[in-house]
C-alpha cells in the first residue's frame, strides 16, 4: 500500500501562485503513475494533471498554461506548481497514485480569494 501526504495548500489572492507537494512512501515510487485531482464544494472530483512513471504528462484544459506537474523520483515526491490562480481554482486538491493499486492522499485546501 502507498501512503500519500499532500502539503502546500493555503489562501492566495487571485493571480497568485502556490506549489503543492505530495510525498509518497510504501512503494517503488518511480514505477508509479501520479496525478493531482481536485474537488470543489458541491462538485465531483476532477482530474487536474497526471504524470506517468515515464514522464508523460497530461493536463485538464482548464489548467493548461497555468499549472505544471513534475516529479522527483529521488525524493519520492510529485509537485503541482499553480500560477495565475483564479477563484474557480478553489478546491481541495488530492494526490493520487496508481499502478496495480490505487491510493489517495488526505487532500489539501486551496482557497483563491481577495
Amino acid at each position: 500500500q502507498v501512503q500519500l501526504v499532500e502539503s502546500g495548500g493555503g489562501l492566495v489572492q487571485p493571480g497568485g501562485s502556490l506549489r503543492l507537494s505530495c510525498a509518497a512512501s510504501g512503494s517503488i515510487f518511480r514505477f508509479n503513475d501520479m496525478g493531482w485531482y481536485r474537488q470543489a464544494p458541491g462538485k465531483q472530483r476532477e482530474l487536474v494533471a497526471t504524470i506517468s512513471s515515464g514522464g508523460r504528462i497530461n493536463y485538464a484544459d482548464f489548467v493548461k498554461g497555468r499549472f505544471t506537474i513534475s516529479r522527483d523520483n529521488a525524493k519520492n515526491t510529485v509537485y503541482l506548481q499553480m500560477n495565475s490562480l483564479k477563484s474557480e481554482d478553489t478546491a481541495v486538491y488530492y494526490c493520487h497514485a496508481w499502478g496495480g493499486f490505487s491510493s489517495w492522499g488526505q487532500g489539501t485546501q486551496v482557497t483563491v480569494s481577495s
